[in-house]
């Protein structure tokens, strides 16, 4: 793939597709910057492993909800690398229980990390990134933005917010060559979905046409396309990655 800048930053990118991401793209010759929140051990295996395989990483240790380590991160970057060409919006968390037992608290924590994070993120690149002209953010919503879920109305209510969001950034940002577009995953293989009870998980097979639950690499490979100079004329757009559950 052909890229126009040369960096990109990766929130959450310790694990699943953020680490995904980070291998991936670091294949491509993009240097990648890993962020982290809590396990500097995790984030520091993933450094040399993409090292080792002749990567270009460096790693970030910041809050993505705190706005002012947030800025602070994007003034590291830009002062070390001279630009940041390339965000990926990928921290997350979850908090599910019935909405009848959902405490105010409980929605926002899913709120203030998932959505209220990404516009952080996506105010921040649009500031740095109208300087030198260019530039790509992709957001990481879910299928369940899309489609709702039993309880889940705070993370769904967090990943449909971040679509609009990402629709509106794409407005302002367009004139200045910045685009911005969102992928919604669906059921993606990890830790949790090896767990489950082969029942459940052939239950869930049975609804996805493709018959099977997604690849990490394959929602990366996805992101390294909507960040690279191939999606050039695409923005503001949601590309489904969920193996036809949701069309």
């Amino acid at each position: 793939m052909k890229f126009r800048g040369k960096n990109v930053l990766i929130t959450g990118a310790s694990k699943g597709i953020g680490a995904e991401s980070a291998r991936f793209l670091s294949s491509l010759g993009l240097k990648v910057w890993i962020n982290y929140r809590s396990n500097p051990e995790i984030a520091d295996a993933l450094k040399e492993e993409i090292e080792r395989n002749g990567g270009e990483v460096a790693v970030i240790c910041f809050d993505a909800t705190n706005e002012e380590q947030f800025v602070e991160a994007f003034n590291i970057i830009n002062k070390s690398d001279g630009e940041l060409a390339y965000l990926v919006n990928n921290a997350g968390i979850t908090n599910d229980k019935l909405s009848i037992r959902m405490k105010v608290e409980d929605f926002n924590s899913v709120i203030n990390c998932n959505l209220t994070s990404a516009f952080i993120g996506c105010r921040e690149a649009l500031k740095h990134m109208r300087k030198q002209g260019y530039g790509s953010v992709v957001n990481i919503s879910s299928i369940v933005g899309e489609m709702g879920n039993i309880g889940q109305c705070n993370y769904a209510a967090s990943k449909g917010g971040m679509i609009a969001m990402t629709k509106s950034f794409a407005k302002e940002g367009g004139s200045k060559e910045i685009r911005f577009n969102c992928i919604t995953p669906g059921f993606i293989k990890s830790d949790m979905t090896e767990s489950l009870k082969e029942e459940i998980k052939q239950n869930y097979y049975s609804n996805i046409p493709l018959g099977r639950f997604g690849e990490s690499r394959e929602v990366a490979s996805c992101i390294a396309f909507l960040l690279s100079d191939y999606a050039s004329y695409i923005t503001g757009e949601i590309l489904k990655v969920n193996g036809g559950l949701y069309m």
